[in-house]
């Protein structure tokens, strides 16, 4: 069984699953001071509208690594979500690329009070009993790595590790292909005792590097091919020929797609999204990147290792 917003789901009936999807990222401290920038019932009608239409193309599940850092707020998922036939799996854990919030700054392994880490009390908490008082609990973990492991970034690793080895629930880690920081996450993991291969090593799509991703894989790891629609950081095309290859080489089982897109997103001011990205939606997969990866010689049966048995392991 795997935990959703909408309750327990057997994990042979996660269907297609997109592993890196948000609902909403948000910095909710402007939400609610400038509310000038948010409108509720307009953003929770828009969700519902895409969200319907990803399910429409067939999908069945998404994977949403939104956390503390990204304004998870999973009773407004729970309400989109009421009006919409897909699961969504809720994660827990911390985003930051550098420093903890203060919340944390003071107590803790290495601050000024010292003692056990609250991080670590808190994730299991929203993995055993629920997020936020709702009885809805958090299935992965998710912590990042961007462009090094400063001494907080390594506090929260350590933290998501913790939690993994008591709860057993899966990681996914945002990282940077560009500054090879995969290989730094699945290091500190490793020797904090997680099995590699309950891993998603997330953003791994952004790179051709295929020596990188084939040592990532062959650390134990699956690779996140996970910002399709993000074509300024890397075209479509050489996204599709990187995953063609590494299929050709017998590892489409260690890759999960998905697209990093979200309803909205208050990083990039009002239309900039659809103007300069139009591609970064939900559907992209379904309806050019299939297709693509057909024509560049991907089997149906690889795609679904990708679109539906990789999923189902990481979640088993």
């Amino acid at each position: 069984m795997v935990e959703t917003v909408r309750g327990q789901v057997p994990v042979d009936q996660l269907g297609t699953v997109l592993m890196h999807e948000h609902v909403f990222v948000l910095n909710e401290e402007i939400r609610r001071n400038y509310p000038e920038f948010w409108d509720e019932e307009a953003r929770v009608a828009d969700a519902i509208r895409r969200l319907r239409e990803l399910a429409g193309r067939g999908v069945d599940t998404i994977v949403d690594p939104t956390v503390i850092g990204l304004g998870r707020d999973v009773e407004r998922v729970a309400r989109i979500n009421a009006e919409v036939d897909l699961n969504i799996i809720a994660a827990t854990g911390l985003y930051t690329y550098d420093s903890v919030p203060f919340f944390f700054r003071m107590h803790g392994p290495g601050t000024l009070l010292g003692g056990d880490d609250l991080m670590v009390r808190m994730f299991v908490k929203d993995i055993t009993e629920g997020i936020a008082g709702t009885g809805i609990k958090a299935a992965f973990l998710k912590c990042a790595i961007e462009e090094e492991l400063t001494p907080d970034v390594e506090r929260v690793l350590n933290a998501v590790a913790e939690a993994h080895n008591r709860t057993g629930v899966p990681i996914t880690v945002h990282t940077s292909p560009g500054h090879r920081t995969g290989l730094i996450a699945q290091e500190v993991l490793r020797r904090n005792g997680v099995d590699l291969g309950r891993v998603v090593v997330g953003h791994s799509g952004d790179t051709t590097d295929t020596d990188y991703l084939r040592e990532l894989i062959d650390n134990g790891s699956f690779i996140g091919m996970d910002r399709f629609g993000l074509d300024v950081l890397l075209p479509t095309d050489d996204r599709v020929a990187t995953i063609a290859e590494l299929a050709g080489q017998g590892l489409a089982d260690r890759m999960v797609l998905a697209h990093d897109a979200s309803c909205h997103i208050d990083w990039f001011p009002e239309g900039l999204v659809e103007e300069a990205m139009p591609n970064w939606n939900f559907t992209h997969i379904h309806d050019v990147v299939l297709p693509a990866l057909r024509e560049a010689g991907v089997t149906e049966d690889q795609l679904t290792t990708m679109l539906v048995d990789n999923p189902r392991r990481y979640f088993s």
